[in-house]
């Protein structure tokens, strides 16, 4: 298991950081402050140990798991983010499970091995490697631990990129292939494409397609 890791300014995080902090300070709350629903369905079956967060924004998927036992280190560029999600934390009593770490996962990736790493729509309007930092996650999966990647399968109907083009969405078989696992050390558990409801602009409810994928590395306490 991981030494908990501390917050950290350390990275040099440039335009990503302020484009997400300009987003986060443009309204009070960006996210609900729930669990991504997939995460909390698929991490209440597992054994609470050493969670990894990429992309943790506002802290919603951290406060949850901390609150559920699991030690956290939630990682996010915005400075933003994370001072609000250090603050949900706070009120909900669970500040001394999770560690905040500033991080641009385009230019380094947390140190650790972790048993459950978790990356929640990890998209950015700005420059950054998905691909690969999937990859560095998998390398960050203790054995029998396991990585849980949620995705969207495309812009929902409501939305239509909005300048951006360049945006790539993988199917579920396109995400496990990028990983480049080794199939006698990794099991696959899920991959697949789901529905789910979201609340459009004007508050009618909509549909939005998304994917996911969860592998677990063989061997650890989960043992064949």
């Amino acid at each position: 298991m991981a030494t908990a890791q501390q917050h950290d300014d350390s990275h040099p995080a440039g335009d990503e950081a302020r484009l997400w902090d300009e987003r986060y300070a443009e309204s009070r709350r960006v996210w609900s402050g729930e669990p991504n629903a997939v995460l909390a369905r698929e991490a209440a079956k597992l054994t609470p140990g050493h969670a990894l967060d990429l992309g943790c924004g506002e802290g919603g998927d951290a406060v949850w798991l901390a609150g559920r036992g699991w030690r956290v280190t939630a990682t996010d560029v915005s400075r933003v983010a994370l001072e609000r999600a250090a603050a949900h934390a706070a009120e909900a009593g669970a500040a001394d499970r999770i560690d905040w770490l500033r991080s641009n996962l385009s230019e380094s990736f947390p140190e650790g091995s972790y048993d459950l790493v978790s990356a929640q729509f990890l998209y950015s309007p700005g420059e950054l490697p998905r691909e690969q930092v999937l990859r560095r996650a998998t390398g960050a999966v203790a054995p029998g631990g396991h990585l849980l990647i949620e995705s969207h399968a495309g812009f929902p109907d409501w939305e239509t990129g909005h300048g951006r083009p360049d945006i790539d969405f993988p199917t579920p078989a396109e995400t496990l292939a990028s990983l480049q696992l080794a199939e006698d050390d990794w099991q696959v558990l899920i991959c697949a494409e789901h529905d789910r409801t979201q609340t459009r602009p004007d508050g009618t409810p909509g549909t939005r397609t998304d994917h996911t994928v969860l592998v677990r590395r063989r061997g650890g306490r989960h043992a064949d």
